[in-house]
């Protein structure tokens, strides 16, 4: 592909870089706009710098992707409501084995999870649980939130709706979901499990506790876990910190007496209030009317059958929230157009409901259907200069998917890109060059070039804490998590998260098939 004219090619790379920058660091000293309006910034000034056309970037905008990704976001608003994620998170904690198991565990319910509600999703609402089942063992969480994070990455590769980048690829490449799955799923459970054996490797000591201490936690902790509701954070992590091991047993007595003495105050004020209650029972004061009242119109609604109808109501609401989960996630299967289903049972969701919907919408992530609008318009103009077709004619001959020398020389480029510029634009530069080449060799390499760029461009986020937004996501809900607040540091991230996508995507290539 030849290069554009000179001051395209200068325009075009200043445009880009922009818009890098932003994605990037998206609180920039000098312009701190945000992730969302910097990529939009990028894309306005690909029209301005007359890169493209305004025709040519309305055109760029991949509609069935945006349809694909606000069904999928409307889907996970619903099933959250639907207590789905408040099951997946108790999973965890069920007759568990100890501290390793519960890696195992960790792994296994993030990677599923993220391979059918998305690894943002999985990372928001199950962080919080991990952060108590490491309080309930008395264990530092980093191995537990490191397990969390990387398996999410790890399991959103197995489907077109995974991730963000999986969306992407699913629409350009017409790859139906079934086969999407099928190609990935093997290097997807063996890169969780073997993500799995090296975290407990390398953390071993770390998760070897008595089981009196287990005992003594569990005790504590077990109330507030089956009750707790999210809630903003109120307490930094120097309250927990995992360094003060001398002070663990200390630190278990006291939240054992705080516990009970909450009892103890609640049981007095319900008997004080009891006794209030029982002396101005003859009295005719307004709150005393209110309150009889009200007890009068609860005890009608209950002896009327009308609570235990609301109660049901509200379960049979559940079921048809998993029902039309279910048969979204069938008709994917059966290879239905991905973003007429998604929005179909999006639509359905709504629907069932019967209620207004502007609470539920409200909840979609509007802000990343922006910014991904703004990306395909700035990546499209990048394209245009001619700068990713030059580049791609000196690495082609030696990145051919039908060698292990080709295929390990476009993995490398691969993580390397997905680190500097994040993994979907990695893949709108890539794809079509590295698929159209892969094409000319046939067409099951061509299917086998797109599922190894899915494969490594969402293992490659776990290479640094900064490589993935789920891992961004985890480190910023534990360290505001009420009460158990911990920080993950990039350090500590890098330090497991290196070898991790070295060995994990390294066994995943071998696996893959067109």
């Amino acid at each position: 592909m030849a290069l554009a004219p000179t001051p395209k090619v200068i325009l075009g790379s200043i445009a880009f870089a922009v818009f890098w920058v932003m994605a990037v660091f998206p609180a920039v000293p000098f312009l701190p706009i945000g992730r969302t309006a910097g990529t939009l910034l990028g894309a306005i000034l690909m029209v301005i710098f007359r890169v493209i056309t305004p025709d040519q970037a309305y055109d760029s905008i991949d509609l069935p992707i945006l349809g694909l990704l606000f069904g999928t976001m409307v889907v996970s608003v619903y099933l959250e409501r639907a207590d789905m994620f408040k099951y997946i998170g108790k999973l965890l904690a069920w007759k568990s084995l100890g501290p390793k198991d519960l890696i195992f565990r960790i792994c296994i319910i993030s990677a599923i999870s993220s391979a059918f509600f998305t690894n943002d999703t999985a990372c928001v609402v199950l962080t919080e649980f991990v952060l108590k089942i490491a309080r309930q063992h008395n264990l530092p969480p980093h191995p537990f939130l490191l397990a969390l994070a990387s398996s999410a990455n790890i399991g959103s590769s197995a489907t077109p709706i995974g991730n963000p980048q999986n969306l992407v690829i699913a629409v350009q490449s017409k790859i139906s979901f079934g086969l999407f799955l099928v190609g990935i799923l093997p290097a997807m459970l063996v890169g969780v499990l073997v993500n799995s054996l090296m975290i407990i490797g390398m953390y071993w000591k770390l998760l070897s506790v008595h089981k009196d201490e287990e005992d003594a936690a569990s005790e504590v902790v077990a109330d507030e876990y089956s009750s707790h509701r999210f809630s903003p954070a109120t307490m930094s992590s120097s309250h927990l910190s995992p360094s003060n091991s001398s002070g663990l047993d200390t630190h278990s007595e006291n939240l054992r007496n705080r516990v009970e003495s909450s009892d103890n105050e609640f049981h007095s004020f319900e008997s004080s209030r009891m006794s209030e209650t029982f002396q101005t029972a003859g009295t005719t004061t307004p709150e005393t009317v209110a309150v009889k009242g009200e007890f009068i119109t609860q005890l009608k609604l209950f002896l009327s059958g009308k609570v235990v109808s609301e109660k049901w109501k509200h379960i049979l609401w559940k079921i048809c929230v998993y029902l039309v989960t279910a048969g979204m996630l069938i008709a994917l299967l059966c290879g239905l157009n991905m973003s007429w289903t998604a929005i179909t049972a999006a639509l359905a969701l709504v629907v069932l409901d019967f209620k207004d919907a502007r609470p539920s919408l409200e909840k979609v992530s509007y802000s990343l259907l922006i910014f991904f609008c703004g990306m395909f318009i700035t990546v499209d103009g990048f394209n245009k200069t001619g700068i990713p077709g030059k580049v791609w004619e000196i690495m082609e001959p030696h990145s051919q998917v039908d060698r292990v020398g080709g295929i390990a020389v476009l993995a490398v480029v691969i993580l390397i890109l997905s680190n500097l510029v994040s993994n979907v634009p990695t893949v709108l530069l890539l794809g079509a060059q590295v698929a159209a080449s892969a094409a000319t060799i046939s067409a099951s390499e061509e299917r086998k070039a797109w599922l190894i760029l899915a494969w490594v461009s969402t293992v490659a986020g776990n290479l640094s804490l900064l490589g993935s937004a789920a891992n961004l996501i985890v480190c910023e809900q534990a360290r505001q998590a009420p009460y158990l607040g911990y920080n993950l540091t990039f350090w500590r991230h890098l330090k497991f998260g290196v070898p991790s996508t070295l060995i994990v995507t390294a066994i995943g290539l071998l696996l893959i098939r067109g």
